[in-house]
């Protein structure tokens, strides 16, 4: 991936500053060169980007269990008691009740409740981010896998869609989670502090909820995340070398490699 970024910008759609001088005359005369190059490296590298944690998360669980696919369609029935469960935790847990607070989320109270209802089965689908089955041992899990940072409303998307899955009946999946690829704040779950997620799942100790090492290390066995750091942090240090001298033309800093994923 990161050598067909480079191919892009380097050979088939480089930086051309004067045709950049030509189509943006005002901001060409105010603002360096270098700045609108960066970005224009930027954004021929966020596209291809975009699905990489679910990309990567595909290659590690195919190796370790068989079978996994992203965008992964499941259908089953849940009753219409534990539907309209499912929007009652989750409205309580977006609006203030009496006295203006909201509760605080709880996995395990949470889905015992949805679960304690039954009612009329109704068709419900359901499309995961991940979907791994072991050939192994024949068990099959799902994933709403998200950005480090993730905004409220698509947590709570997520939240709905991991409770639709555990309340069908029978089971299609055997475990259903919400996981972040790495933790931004430090290594320990408990270090996360995004306060968007926290509305609806208890980040620290919720066991639905996987960070990090524990996301990778279930999807690809043991020693799978420090794996990932340890390539990464290679790539890294070749590429921002090439970034500097092939894209930018300058020599590298003496700090470039201050930086690395942890």
């Amino acid at each position: 991936m990161m050598d067909r970024v480079l191919q892009r910008v380097l050979e088939e759609d480089p930086f051309v500053k004067e045709a950049h001088h030509a189509n943006k005359p005002l901001y060409a005369a105010l603002v360096p060169d270098e700045i609108f190059k960066g970005s224009h490296f930027e954004r021929r590298f966020v596209t291809p980007f975009g699905g990489v944690w679910e990309k990567l998360a595909v290659v590690a669980a195919r190796q370790a269990h068989g079978f996994c696919e992203k965008g992964w369609t499941i259908t089953g029935t849940v009753g219409d008691e534990r539907l309209r469960r499912i929007q009652e935790v989750l409205n309580k847990l977006e609006h203030s009740q009496a006295g203006g607070r909201r509760p605080a989320p709880d996995w395990n109270a949470e889905l015992a409740y949805v679960l304690a209802g039954q009612g009329e089965p109704i068709p419900v689908t359901v499309v995961c981010d991940i979907f791994v089955q072991s050939y192994s041992s024949g068990k099959s899990y799902a994933f709403e896998l998200k950005a480090p940072l993730p905004n409220s409303d698509q947590t709570k998307v997520s939240k709905e869609k991991i409770f639709k899955l555990l309340a069908m009946s029978p089971g299609q999946v055997n475990g259903a989670f919400y996981a972040l690829p790495y933790n931004p704040y430090g290594v320990n779950k408990a270090d996360y502090q995004w306060t968007f997620p926290m509305r609806w799942f208890d980040m620290h100790n919720d066991p639905c909820v996987l960070i990090g090492n524990e996301f990778w290390d279930f999807i690809g066995g043991a020693g799978t995340y420090a794996n990932f750091i340890h390539e990464v942090n290679l790539l890294g240090k070749i590429y921002r070398e090439r970034i500097y001298r092939e894209y930018l033309g300058i020599e590298p800093p003496s700090a470039i490699n201050d930086y690395f994923l942890k």
